[in-house]
């Protein structure tokens, strides 16, 4: 099925207009009226139906107006978070950007981006198979602050809440779009630090702060510490160092019977 980009921005209108509810309907009138060549597109394809000159979305129309709708979203959380977009151009861009990505592709920016719940306009994001199967096959650019590991650095890219008490109160710290940010501490609480100043936060202020990744630091152990050369093997083993010639010490012999 290839839709006009304008039958499909039509399906997410609709969707927008009832919230995504199954069963919802809208007036035509308010979408162009029935004898509107998009919205005829839409009836050809029984994408919806009309009643009494009430629209309502068909089950294959639902499905289709809710992946339109998740396209869009994510467009802009893409643009904000990754692309650092302006804010006044993002609905604009999205728009244009929604309709080149498939279903494959909408999959994987949303695992990129670490399976977003909101817009940047606070909107929700439809979920996709990829959020409930919990899928992390492509490495997240953002994710929230409780899931770094520790001494990783990012910068926050969005705050997600959606009570204006905790928004306030991590703004009053300097928590803002754009700080950089890095994770000290786990337990008791959320030790983090924003510039040069360190705060503790619990688990649901943590989970509320998204943070724009760079490369996580190498566990400690698996790094050799400079100057100091890799040991491996029995001599290492057994806790055996090397003389002062630099050689290593000799293997004992082994009894035969």
């Amino acid at each position: 099925m290839e839709l006009e980009e304008k039958a499909e921005e039509l399906l997410e209108t609709l969707w927008i207009k009832t919230d995504g509810a199954r069963g919802a309907q809208v007036s035509v009138a308010e979408v162009g009226g029935e004898a509107d060549p998009t919205v005829r597109q839409i009836f050809q394809y029984r994408l919806a139906t009309l009643q009494d000159g009430e629209l309502q979305l068909t089950d294959e129309g639902l499905s289709k107006a809710t992946s339109v709708v998740r396209r869009h979203r994510l467009a802009e959380r893409l643009l904000a978070d990754v692309l650092d977009s302006p804010g006044g151009l993002l609905h604009e861009r999205a728009c244009r950007f929604e309709h080149v990505l498939d279903e494959g592709l909408e999959d994987a920016i949303c695992t990129l981006l670490g399976h977003p719940r909101i817009c940047p306009h606070g909107s929700p994001i439809p979920l996709g198979r990829c959020c409930i199967a919990g899928e992390e096959e492509t490495q997240r650019v953002v994710a929230p602050l409780a899931d770094l590991n520790l001494q990783q650095e990012g910068k926050i890219a969005y705050i997600h809440t959606t009570e204006a008490r905790q928004l306030q109160k991590l703004m009053n710290m300097g928590i803002i779009p754009g700080a950089p940010i890095k994770l000290l501490q786990r337990f008791p609480s959320y030790v983090l630090q924003v510039r040069h100043t360190q705060f503790a936060v619990d688990k649901e202020l943590a989970d509320a702060i998204h943070v724009r990744l760079v490369a996580p630091p190498m566990p400690s152990g698996l790094a050799p510490r400079e100057g100091k050369r890799p040991q491996h093997g029995l001599r290492h083993r057994l806790g055996w160092r090397r003389g002062r010639d630099g050689k290593d010490p000799p293997l004992p012999s082994i009894p035969t019977r």
